[in-house]
């Protein structure tokens, strides 16, 4: 029995970014990572004046303060403890947030609509997805940290006013200077940071395409080519990171310069103030102490430069946690229905960048239909369908290239939602169920299927719910995938990456996953592609066999396959030109063209169909028949 799903039955809403927002998923480790880092600077804070007042007491000739050395050893212990304590939680919180905000983008991702999701290049996409959310999940625990990185400073300045207010007017001096460049640097670290980020997502993208292209690129002998376009960014993004470093050289070498001059003005000032008596030997040890401390304020450009960055960062990953999920009432489909689909005045426009098929940028077809990472193109990709389709019957969708049969495939089954019009399913509207309700009702299959999981079994399995291992085996068989399978060194249980496959034998499995998880609607979109002929005559009578309690819809490019169907749309430039039997519609000259292109494929059907098992099925003699008429 198919799992009950275990989702929400609503939507999350839109959520806003931000670093306030991700604090709140551990302020637990945030808290304590405060006060690490605030007890951490307290006790550097209390250990001048500690030092100060010991020293005091061994100048003045008196008994030995072990009392003041004690204590100066306890806080020498104390900032060495909790700094190490800080540097554990910045490490394990920075870990969690990031996963967490891995978690939470690819959520949303996934919850919205793929022509919005998508719009996104995937190369771009998995670097947002991976080096973009380990940079803007150090926010928090940076600013976490960076709270002692401000109180060190501020409350050595005040050491040195309760010491002598001169010596620390000495160091407010150049101070100005101090706060001035680190504004300089920040500012400046947070554009080249940004650009350095751009300049990698262009490089992540076209690696992508070459990866996803590679055979073409092989075939067409032009990887040195390629290997100069992936590359050829790399000129930008190395002159952004010299920039980057050119921002931190320059920083560091201001301070260089400025910081020595600071620490030698309060010495001199502090020299002076003990020559005239108005402070003691420790007073000026402490005095040096907080001048040391307070020059560490240029230790915040490290801070700085990583909100910066966290910053660039965060304003990438904003349009992916934006998105909004897909809108649905919280229905679902009727229960014991048997797939009736009804389509009402379907359109779907191309609104800049648009997909017909949706199980990711590796699942391609051969329709030539428009894919989301596409050009924008105004052309609308469906217009005024109206269509029934009773349930438990088959429908083949057939036309040219670019007539919008994928995206036709798409709407149906909700991995795109029209921009006009209504598509039903049993009566209920596809908008207003809950996708974990509707998910596990309608099975796709794609001409080049992914294959996740670990072995062979695992990708079968993977759905909806995790197919059990009787089910594995039965959609195994139906897609003929059990053959090859069982040649395999470990049949099921052997890894993908030890199972080189074939084309046919990549959509096999993409085909068993779908049998192997029934429901009452069944979408291939050109999943039959790559199959040889008696394969293809085996898994249609598969699909036959669930004619009554499944529907099945169709995109088909082999007459095979639309002679074999109940009714055929035929598709031209998005809008229906005709619906009916095939028999009726072989009539028409123009309809006989659709497959012209075809008429090798037609005629490998007609030889397999004089195989074994050609006489069981009246619809394979009957596409033989009509191959030799045409």
């Amino acid at each position: 029995m198919r799992p009950k799903p275990r989702l929400r039955l609503r939507p999350r809403p839109p959520a806003p970014s931000g670093a306030r927002r991700l604090a709140r998923r551990h302020p637990g480790a945030l808290l304590a990572l405060f006060l690490c880092s605030t007890g951490g600077a307290l006790a550097a804070l209390a250990l001048p004046a500690a030092l100060g007042h010991t020293v005091d007491r061994l100048v003045d000739g008196g008994p030995v303060p072990w009392a003041g050395l004690l204590l100066c050893a306890v806080l020498t212990l104390a900032e060495t403890g909790f700094d190490a304590g800080a540097a554990v939680l910045t490490t394990s919180t920075g870990a969690r947030l990031t996963a967490h905000l891995r978690t939470r983008t690819t959520a949303r991702v996934l919850a919205a609509e793929p022509r919005r999701a998508l719009a996104v290049p995937t190369g771009d996409l998995t670097a947002r997805l991976t080096a973009r959310t380990a940079d803007a999940a150090t926010a928090p625990v940076t600013a976490a940290g960076a709270v002692a990185g401000v109180l060190l400073p501020l409350g050595a300045i005040v050491g040195l006013f309760v010491i002598d207010p001169w010596t620390a007017a000495a160091f407010l001096l150049g101070a100005p200077l101090l706060v001035a460049l680190l504004h300089t640097f920040t500012r400046r670290t947070a554009d080249a940071g940004a650009d350095y980020q751009r300049a990698q997502s262009v490089i992540a993208h076209r690696l992508t395409e070459a990866l996803d292209g590679a055979d073409t690129i092989r075939a067409a002998r032009t990887g040195a080519r390629e290997y100069r376009r992936i590359l050829e960014p790399l000129t930008t993004l190395a002159a952004h990171g010299r920039r980057t470093w050119a921002v931190y050289g320059r920083a560091a070498g201001q301070s260089a310069l400025l910081l020595p001059l600071l620490m030698l003005l309060v010495l001199a000032v502090g020299g002076l103030r003990l020559h005239a008596g108005a402070i003691g030997v420790g007073d000026l040890v402490a005095a040096s102490r907080y001048a040391a401390l307070a020059v560490g304020i240029g230790s915040l450009t490290g801070a700085l430069g990583a909100l910066a960055r966290s910053r660039a960062a965060a304003r990438t990953l904003d349009p992916l946690l934006t998105l909004d999920p897909l809108p649905h009432e919280g229905l679902g489909p009727v229960p014991g229905g048997a797939g009736h689909l009804e389509l009402r005045d379907v359109g779907v426009a191309r609104d800049g960048k648009q997909d017909g098929n949706q199980e990711g940028k590796q699942d391609g077809n051969q329709d030539g239909e428009p894919l989301l990472n596409g050009e924008p193109d105004r052309k609308p990709l469906l217009t005024g369908v109206h269509l029934t389709v009773p349930g438990g019957t088959s429908l083949a969708v057939v036309g040219r290239s670019g007539s919008g049969k994928s995206v036709f495939a798409a709407v149906v089954g909700r991995l795109l939602d029209p921009d006009t019009g209504t598509v039903l399913l049993d009566g209920v509207p596809l908008t207003a169920m809950d996708p974990a309700l509707l998910r596990p009702e309608i099975a796709y299959a794609f001409a080049r299927p992914a294959l996740p999981g670990t072995t062979v079994e695992d990708t079968i399995a993977f759905g909806p719910w995790t197919a059990g291992p009787a089910a594995v085996r039965e959609g195994a068989r139906a897609a003929r995938a059990d053959g090859f399978v069982g040649l395999l060194p470990y049949g099921y249980a052997t890894p993908l990456t030890d199972a080189p496959l074939s084309g046919g034998e990549r959509q096999r499995l993409g085909l068993a996953r779908a049998f192997a998880h029934p429901g009452r609607l069944l979408i291939l979109d050109d999943a039959l592609s790559g199959l040889d002929t008696v394969t293809e005559h085996h898994v249609r009578r598969a699909l036959d066999e669930r004619a009554g309690r499944c529907t099945r819809v169709i995109v088909a490019h082999r007459l095979s396959s639309a002679a074999r169907a109940d009714r055929v749309l035929w598709l031209e430039d998005g809008r229906v030109r005709a619906t009916g039997p095939h028999e009726e519609l072989w009539a028409d000259p123009e309809y006989r063209a659709v497959f012209r292109t075809e008429t090798g494929d037609a005629e490998e059907t007609a030889e397999a169909d004089e195989g074994p098992g050609a006489g069981a099925d009246g619809a394979l003699p009957r596409a033989r028949t009509e191959v030799e008429a045409r």
